[in-house]
């Protein structure tokens, strides 16, 4: 799966990896629906984290269509919340 980090670039993911990212997208949901700005800065920050980790970058030159849309590091609670749709960021 291709996964696009807004204002970073595009990564492959393994599918075995969805199981540790939807953990962190549940804990981000909640912390969206609490208005808990900390938690949600912190857990976003660890989704991020998560993905370059477990990801390979695809080259910059690279434009494959992108199975998934994350926030940028930098993104707000508000701006997230408006990504969202009931499934949270990562499709379970």
């Amino acid at each position: 799966m291709i996964v696009r980090i807004m204002g970073e670039g595009q990564v492959k993911l393994a599918d075995s990896h969805f199981t540790e990212l939807n953990k962190l997208d549940d804990e981000l949901l909640e912390e969206i629906e609490a208005g808990d700005e900390a938690g949600f800065r912190s857990t976003l920050n660890a989704l991020l984290d998560a993905v370059r980790r477990l990801g390979e970058p695809l080259p910059d030159d690279a434009l494959e269509p992108s199975e998934l849309i994350l926030p940028s590091p930098d993104a707000t609670l508000d701006e997230v919340r408006e990504m969202l749709s009931d499934d949270g960021l990562i499709p379970g």
